[in-house]
């Protein structure tokens, strides 16, 4: 198939776990590398998987109470970085970058803390940034990256790796990627409307 790649390293940050366990299954039995942080790669580690901390890889620790854990150019520089472009390889070899050829997101649960009747403040710290920085950065490198932006995708990735193995090609890829900006673009709506509704926040 066209522009075929292997996954050989995940990067797996979830709000919902519910579905993640035959996917993690799955990609272990493919010799997939995970990374993670917080309650994720406590989750994924509690299944017996090896987890890599993004603290390791960023030497920097989660801060500003988990609003900031993923936002560091070792993260971002590793699923953005072009895999034919010798510039961006020379870099992620200067700089110890791993590459990054899966994001596995679930964002921050926006719509339903606003239906729940929580407090702005509270619906304010539901506002995902990190992860749906995430879901931009893996859409828009799918030449490269395989985007999975929420729940709804786990089991259409776990049926691809049950056909096709830990690889993929660019209709695959693109396919996710179109998924991940729908995703991000409802969310962002979402979050938008809600502001518009509460002007006095």
């Amino acid at each position: 198939m066209a522009g075929t790649k292997q996954i050989k390293t995940a990067l797996i940050s979830v709000f919902h776990k519910d579905g993640l366990e035959d996917l993690l299954k799955k990609l272990d039995e493919e010799g997939v590398k995970f990374l993670s942080t917080g309650g994720t790669q406590e989750f994924i580690e509690s299944l017996g998987y090896e987890c890599r901390k993004v603290e390791d890889v960023t030497t920097y620790p989660s801060i500003l109470g988990g609003r900031v854990k993923t936002l560091h150019p070792k993260v971002f520089g590793g699923i953005l970085a072009r895999r034919d472009n010798e510039g961006d390889q020379a870099q992620m070899r200067e700089y110890d970058i791993p590459a990054i050829d899966l994001v596995i997101v679930d964002l921050y649960p926006f719509e339903q803390t606003v239906a729940s009747g929580a407090s702005a403040e509270d619906i304010i710290e539901k506002i995902d940034i990190g992860g749906i920085s995430l879901i931009r950065a893996g859409g828009k490198n799918f030449k490269d990256v395989v985007i999975i932006p929420s729940k709804a995708e786990y089991p259409v990735l776990l049926q691809l790796l049950n056909t096709k193995g830990a690889k993929t090609d660019l209709e695959d890829r693109r396919m996710f990627a179109e998924r991940a900006f729908g995703v991000s673009s409802h969310y962002d709506t979402a979050i938008h409307e809600w502001f518009a509704r509460n002007s006095l926040v």
